[in-house]
């Protein structure tokens, strides 16, 4: 396969994909449409965690990865459409280990109660023909959504030296640079 057979995709996503780039959580919170408590929560209990920095001790900043927004947006979604979050954590739990590329091949499909993964317009069309299907999620209408709409708001790029700070604090990193001076 070349890459000239994907062009659409590969501009669709030159937004935030790199582990480098984030969001902190006022931006993620507005973007995914949430609010600070929801986010926290899922944040605390492993629903959705930031993946380029976690909360490390008072003051410290979690950023957001365009992939964990896009997945906010999705248990967004699918909260609002009445499925459990017991149910949607195991929906999210099969997207955890996904990139972008493929979570935005997928449309998802409930009954209300279970969460199905189609890939395929022909998918769809048999699980609603099965009479399991109530309402679907386009994930690569929300991808389209969600890249325009980060556009306007600032990212962050993670430095590498900050790599090696993880697990201290802003305050304990300020001591130390004052001890060393």
């Amino acid at each position: 396969m070349t890459t000239n057979e994907h062009p659409v995709q590969e501009s669709l996503f030159d937004v935030g994909p790199s582990d480098e780039v984030g969001y902190r959580v006022p931006i993620a919170c507005q973007v995914a449409g949430i609010t600070y408590r929801q986010l926290d929560y899922w944040a605390r209990t492993d629903l959705v965690k930031p993946s380029i920095r976690g909360a490390r001790g008072s003051g410290s900043q979690r950023l957001y990865s365009f992939r964990d927004i896009l997945v906010l947006k999705i248990v967004k979604r699918l909260l609002d459409t009445g499925i459990s979050l017991q149910n949607i954590r195991l929906a999210v739990a099969s997207l955890r280990d996904r990139g972008v590329d493929d979570i935005a091949e997928i449309t998802l499909v409930s009954d209300g109660t279970t969460v199905y993964e189609c890939r395929s317009a022909d998918e769809v069309v048999d699980l609603l023909g099965g009479g399991q299907g109530v309402f679907g999620i386009a994930v690569p209408g929300i991808v389209r959504e969600l890249s325009g709409t980060i556009k306007a708001f600032p990212s962050e790029r993670v430095a590498d030296d900050e790599a090696t700070v993880i697990g201290v604090d802003e305050l304990a990193a300020r001591r130390r640079a004052r001890q060393s001076s």
